[in-house]
């Protein structure tokens, strides 16, 4: 099951009057972080409660699948009028998780942007939220199927990069190398618990690679149990749940 850890605080790479309220509450305290540590490649990683990876020994904070911009985008060609605020509820939890850990390195696994022009139309107190969290880290954004193109707000824009025996992209390559770290399926896992069925965002992972769940706000899901996925895990895999317990169980329907 997950383990709560206590993270000493550490001062925070903004300013606070450059934040929305809600994210200053959430880092302005003692952090406890909800995670489930697992080994992956020869390294010692975290699964973070709300959907991101952290490295500790490279200071590593990973994210995948934030859809900044999506309520907008979605709205403009007719669609569900989502609560317009989602950007802020992903930035917020982005905060939160930054000063819970630490990191002074931050990766964005791609399809950070519902579409590459969002990027260029977030409301101002979001786009400062974002610059004021890159200060003080390294910051690189992983190009993804809604966003190819180069990212504005700083930091670097990359197809892809490589540190160590981890190599992080958007989608996972049909043919991968070993310790390959991606995003884009946005899994999802249902299991019964206590008569009660629970569906949660996952990491799945095998010997080889690990995808991670999407992180932002109202960005749906697959489930786990979908072709699309069980094919990269043709062996078996294994999931954590997402959640203020992360737990680990195996991927269901697929034979270890």
């Amino acid at each position: 099951m997950g383990t709560d850890l206590p993270i000493r605080s550490c001062p925070l790479c903004y300013e606070p009057e450059h934040l929305p309220l809600a994210i200053m509450l959430e880092a302005s305290h003692e952090q406890i972080m909800n995670c489930l540590e697992f080994q992956f490649c020869g390294e010692t990683l975290l699964a973070l409660g709300k959907g991101a990876l952290f490295w500790p020994s490279e200071s590593l904070l990973v994210v995948s699948d934030l859809h900044f911009g999506k309520s907008a985008r979605v709205a403009r060609f007719g669609g569900a009028q989502l609560p317009p605020y989602e950007t802020r509820e992903t930035v917020a939890r982005l905060a939160s998780d930054l000063a819970s850990t630490g990191a002074k390195r931050v990766i964005c696994l791609g399809d950070s942007f519902d579409a590459a022009p969002m990027q260029h139309t977030l409301p101002d107190a979001d786009r400062l939220s974002l610059v004021a969290l890159q200060a003080g880290r390294e910051w690189i954004w992983i190009e993804g199927n809604h966003d190819p193109g180069p990212v504005s707000l700083g930091g670097a824009h990359m197809s892809g990069v490589s540190l160590g025996p981890l190599h992080f992209s958007h989608i996972a390559a049909a043919s991968h190398t070993r310790g390959e770290v991606s995003g884009h399926y946005h899994p999802k896992i249902t299991v019964d618990l206590r008569g009660r069925r629970l569906t949660r965002p996952c990491f799945l992972f095998d010997q080889t690679r690990l995808l991670l769940p999407a992180y932002g706000a109202f960005t749906g899901g697959l489930a786990c149990t979908d072709p699309a996925i069980t094919r990269l895990f043709p062996a078996g895999a294994e999931a954590i749940l997402t959640g203020q317990r992360p737990a680990r169980l195996p991927l269901p329907g697929v034979a270890a």
